[in-house]
This record gives structure tokens, C-alpha cells and sequence, in this order.
């Protein structure tokens, strides 16, 4: 069971990005998928989570309306498309896979190596 998440990079404030999480090893259509972010020195923070089959969705306030995850299992691959960023988005983001839709890392239990994002003012 592998995911991998790219897309990452530098952009400027207000601009947008479209990260993706592309799974491997098993069929992923009965797993959440999640979106986790750390930035420097803080702890890592839940993003926002999918469920694969009926597409449902869930945002941490301080991303909703900005951001959106989407997926698109005929790939098994999932995507974090945000919109407007800021400054403080600067962070690694991770995506994960569990069996429940929450915002609790623990509960994820896979994880992808972490894509860079780099939010400059």
C-alpha cells in the first residue's frame, strides 16, 4: 500500500495549486482519503477528507470555500485543488488513507511522503 503526493511548489498569494495523491497496492475505493499539512515548527493539521464512493466531503475551517478535494478512482489517484492561497498555507502536505471519515491523524493508516508548498507574500 503506497501513495505518493506531488504538486507542490512555489506560488504567490492568491494564487492556486492542484496537488495529487496517487495510490498503489490496493483498491482504494472503500478508504477516506485525507489531507494533512505541517507547516515549520507547528504540528501537523487536518485539511480536509474524501470518501470514495459517495464523494462526500470535509473542510477545516481555515481552508473551506478555498480549497477542494476531488478523486477520481477509475486512477486511484486523489486531488487537493486550492484556490486563493495565503501565506500561512506554506506547509508540507500530506495525504493519507484510513478506514474513517474524521479529522484524526491517528486514524489514518497510510500516508504519503509529503509534497512541499510554499505560499510567498
Amino acid at each position: 500500500v503506497q501513495l505518493q503526493a506531488s504538486g507542490g511548489g512555489l506560488v504567490q498569494a492568491g494564487g492556486s495549486l492542484r496537488l495529487s495523491c496517487a495510490t498503489s497496492g490496493r483498491t482504494f475505493s472503500s478508504y477516506i482519503m485525507g489531507w494533512f499539512r505541517q507547516a515549520p515548527g507547528k504540528e501537523r493539521e487536518f485539511v480536509g477528507s474524501i470518501t470514495w464512493r459517495g464523494g462526500s466531503t470535509y473542510y477545516a475551517d481555515s481552508v473551506k470555500g478555498r480549497f477542494t478535494i476531488s478523486r477520481d478512482n477509475a486512477k486511484n489517484t486523489g486531488y487537493l485543488q486550492m484556490n486563493s492561497l495565503k501565506p500561512e498555507d506554506t506547509a508540507v502536505y500530506y495525504c493519507a488513507a484510513g478506514p474513517k471519515f474524521t479529522v484524526r491523524e491517528s486514524q489514518y493508516d497510510y500516508w504519503g511522503q509529503g509534497t512541499q508548498v510554499t505560499v510567498s507574500s
